[in-house]
């Protein structure tokens, strides 16, 4: 059997779904409301970047290549999709999560780094820290952050990383073609409803992680069932995708509803109820502060 297993089928259908939509909405609405196509094409893109996430964990097929070549083509434009493989595959085998170091997804700045940024930088990097900020910015903070390490590691001569950029430029052209050619948006709309689609995911990511002395406390359970939980793929229960990183994302709610208070003992009571809790809390206030709580100028 090519799929990894016979619940897989949930993935499939999904993949097909937003291509599917995508298409649709592309070729289709865009003709009729370029508008509502691109206000709707927003969470297409986003929950495209949920299933690259999901295949490159190993789902739905028993076929690495396979699982990767399916969520290959860049329809969220700015990202290459086995750049984001290998950072957060390094992430996930990192023992030291929100280590602003070694952790290549961490938020969080070194003091020493800190020290020396000039104070307008500071005040890009606080307005970041609030979930308003985070989603104006943070997918531009995100993107050069990625393309200034990316160009220093082809500099150096890391070919895979060169390669990764080559294939993924390579791959724009077609997505750009279907734009240009097929639907009623400009380019520059895509463009925007792409950052749009980048700025929905940093609802995820804003505080999936904390600065916590024990690894266990660093990953968030967030008790939300609603839109956002299937536009995640259940990432919400953050703290048992990353106890058993190889479960379908399916498959975590039943997992964490059987062990619910293990699991919450694990992550320190690092717990929110729902997103709604979370925009209402941090929209326009920091969690916390920028610069890594437990580093002092050095690695910790």
């Amino acid at each position: 059997m090519i799929l990894k297993d016979k619940t897989e089928w949930r993935t499939v259908t999904l993949i097909a779904t937003c291509y599917i939509g995508w298409l649709a909405l592309l070729l289709g609405l865009s003709q009729v409301s370029p508008v509502a196509a691109a206000i709707l094409i927003i969470p297409f893109i986003t929950l495209h970047s949920s299933l690259q996430h999901e295949c490159l964990h190993g789902h739905p097929f028993r076929i690495p290549w396979l699982n990767d070549a399916v969520v290959l083509p860049p329809i969220g434009l700015f990202i290459p999709y086995f750049r984001f493989k290998a950072v957060h595959l390094e992430h996930h085998l990192n023992a030291r999560i929100c280590d602003p170091y070694d952790d290549p997804e961490s938020w969080y700045l070194a003091q020493d780094f800190w020290q020396r940024l000039p104070r307008w930088l500071k005040l890009v990097f606080e307005v970041n820290n609030t979930l308003a900020g985070r989603l104006i910015l943070g997918p531009v903070i995100g993107l050069i952050r990625l393309v200034i390490s990316d160009c220093r590691d082809i500099a150096g001569g890391d070919r895979a990383v060169l390669w990764a950029w080559v294939l993924h430029l390579a791959l724009l052209a077609p997505i750009l073609a279907i734009v240009v050619q097929w639907s009623a948006l400009p380019v520059w709309v895509y463009v925007l409803c792409s950052y749009a689609g980048m700025s929905l995911l940093m609802v995820r990511t804003y505080l999936e992680h904390q600065a916590e002395e024990s690894l266990r406390g660093r990953s968030v359970i967030i008790e939300d069932s609603g839109p956002f939980s299937l536009l995640f793929l259940n990432n919400n229960l953050h703290a048992v995708h990353h106890a058993y990183p190889a479960v379908a994302w399916h498959q975590l709610p039943s997992l964490y509803r059987r062990n619910r208070q293990r699991f919450l003992d694990m992550n320190k009571g690092y717990f929110f109820n729902s997103y709604a809790e979370i925009f209402r809390r941090f929209a326009f206030r920091r969690k916390e502060q920028v610069v890594h709580p437990f580093m002092d100028g050095g690695r910790s």
